[in-house]
């Protein structure tokens, strides 16, 4: 083992008590340790930054299939309201129906299970917790149909990237039903959004069960994270970038989407993992050790 010498080639005790002083914990002690710091990250993150949601029912598909992960952006909405063609997490209203309910667990362990999963965000959503497409924001004037397309602000949708199977055309449009694909023409109102299903022909949305206040928005859908081969993200599609301003959008510059991929609110988790690592020692301790000549 290398040793730091003095100028006359003999060791120095000082030197010598230091590294005695700053000897690490054994591995035993150690680990538990991290875990707890791990764990208590990870639930500032899932409560601040990041939240990891199960995808219960196919009324996003084929975006998103049955029991995707997806990775939500929860501080995106502070700093700016939901745009066109995201792809959002919300709370449903009164009039929202839950598509499928989920079982409460009934034995002790599956109980705590439950309540760590739902610290850390990789746990099932709960019955109003829903995934949908922002249509229309604050403004904007929908109705279909036109040949069979949404309308926004008098411009037609070409949603054939996104849309997997469409409502039938022939039916006639029912407030209390999501079964067409027709529905009356409707102003979004102030401080609430607009949002469908891609998979329309299954999905309970706005067209029959009201918009949404954006306070009940949790964050954005940027990233599918499991299982590991549709690992993608989840971009604004191209048909929502000439859309017209809402004509009873204040006047101002058009908003723009700063963050395709969820911006840099990845990078902070990053961070702190590598921080709890360099902490502990570990990584020093696995550096290349360097040798008096």
């Amino acid at each position: 083992m290398a040793q730091m010498l003095d100028e006359d080639g003999t060791v120095d005790p000082w030197r010598r008590r230091s590294r005695r002083s700053r000897r690490q914990l054994p591995l035993w002690q150690e680990l538990p340790l991290l875990l707890v710091v791990a764990f208590c990250l990870a639930v500032l993150i899932r409560t601040f930054l990041l939240q990891a949601f199960f995808i219960p029912s196919g009324s996003m598909e084929n975006t998103l299939l049955i029991g995707d992960r997806v990775l939500v952006n929860k501080v995106v909405y502070d700093v700016r309201d939901p745009a066109r063609g995201e792809v959002v997490v919300f709370r449903g209203t009164d009039r929202w129906v839950a598509q499928e309910t989920p079982a409460p667990p009934t034995n002790f362990v599956g109980k705590v299970g439950r309540t760590l999963g739902d610290l850390v965000g990789i746990s099932r959503p709960g019955e109003k917790d829903f995934i949908k497409r922002v249509i229309g924001v604050p403004g904007d004037r929908i109705w279909c149909c036109d040949n069979g397309r949404v309308v926004v602000n008098g411009v037609p949708l070409d949603e054939r990237a996104y849309v997997s199977e469409d409502s039938p055309a022939e039916l006639p449009p029912n407030p209390k039903e999501c079964r067409s694909r027709q529905f009356t023409e409707m102003v979004v109102p102030p401080g609430q959004i607009f949002v469908m299903g891609d998979h329309r022909l299954v999905s309970q949305d706005a067209r029959c069960q009201g918009p949404v206040p954006i306070d009940n928005v949790v964050g954005r859908a940027f990233m599918i994270v499991w299982p590991s081969q549709r690992w993608t993200t989840l971009p604004v599609p191209q048909t929502f970038a000439d859309l017209p301003r809402p004509n009873a959008a204040p006047a101002g510059p058009v908003p723009v989407d700063p963050d395709p991929v969820g911006g840099v609110v990845l990078i902070l988790p990053v961070t702190a993992a590598l921080s709890v690592l360099a902490s502990s020692g570990r990584l020093r301790r696995a550096r290349g050790r360097r040798l008096l000549p």
